[in-house]
């Protein structure tokens, strides 16, 4: 279903008791809210939470933000390197915004906040911007952005700032196959025939690559964040990949690190994706955290 959230059009799925305590689920970088599994969501439900899961701006089936334009990724990156503004037409506080806007058109006062990727940078900021309204904070295979923590592996950046050169329905998901491949959990391997069908499946609900654009520059520019998490007052989980090569396990360490009191998970053999052993083991964790 749609929503109106911070003045967009965001598409939200709620599932579960309206008066149960609220789990708030926030996913990454150009991905959509069915990339939050059923073997995720189901335990939740089982547990007896109210899932709250959404498309971010410029994904899935929310508001495209197209009238702003496409950031040159490379040309922004290099600005990063030398410290210089980066341009971005939106910010990270913008999405944080739009996920206090589901909650307030659901009429929920208050969430468990739980982000994967991009999504615990903006988790962060939604603790950071409005503390009395996150029950408990999980940042998943995320980061603090800080300057100076190492980045994507050479060949995983590569992959994710390159446009698939056959443009066709069939190039795209095998572009995107060999992606989720470079980024996969070597611990917990996903089936190829299995992740092309998810993939497929992603794309034909949306494809949004101007949109992912708008957001990797928004991620780009959020330069202070690191130095703000020492405000957080919210109970944190951090988890991260051992494994990880978008985003090296050093940047989960860091975020825990900043958060007071924040508690580290690290798993041998996860990556940067949400396989069923991943999430079995997550699971393990995240439950009695948010109990």
């Amino acid at each position: 279903m749609k929503v109106r959230a911070n003045g967009l059009d965001i598409e939200v799925e709620s599932t579960g008791p309206a008066g149960a305590p609220a789990v708030l689920l926030v996913m990454g970088l150009g991905m959509q809210l069915t990339a939050w599994p059923s073997y995720f969501t189901d335990p939740l439900l089982a547990a007896g939470y109210r899932v709250i899961r959404f498309d971010n701006r410029d994904a899935g089936l929310s508001q495209a933000l197209d009238h702003l334009g496409v950031p040159n990724i490379l040309w922004e990156s290099l600005k990063l390197k030398l410290g210089l503004p980066v341009r971005t037409p939106y910010r990270l506080h913008d999405l944080a915004a739009d996920a206090l806007g589901v909650l307030d058109a659901l009429g929920v006062q208050r969430a468990h906040v739980v982000g994967a990727s991009m999504g615990g940078m903006v988790a962060q900021r939604v603790a950071l911007a409005a503390p009395e309204r996150v029950l408990s904070l999980t940042s998943i295979m995320s980061t603090s952005g800080a300057r100076r923590l190492p980045g994507p592996r050479s060949d995983v950046l590569r992959a994710l700032v390159t446009p698939p050169r056959d443009r066709s329905e069939a190039g795209r998901v095998e572009h995107g196959v060999r992606f989720f491949q470079l980024i996969g959990s070597p611990g917990f391997p996903t089936p190829e025939p299995e992740l092309r069908e998810r993939v497929r499946e992603s794309m034909q609900r949306s494809y949004r690559p101007a949109g992912t654009a708008r957001q990797l520059a928004a991620v780009a520019a959020d330069t202070r964040r690191a130095a703000e998490l020492a405000q957080v007052r919210a109970r944190t989980l951090v988890v991260h990949g051992r494994d990880d090569p978008l985003v090296p396990l050093a940047a989960g360490e860091d975020t825990a690190r900043r958060i007071p009191g924040a508690r580290l998970v690290t798993i041998p053999g996860m990556a940067h994706d949400l396989p069923r052993g991943v999430v079995e083991r997550l699971l393990q964790d995240l439950l009695p955290h948010l109990g």
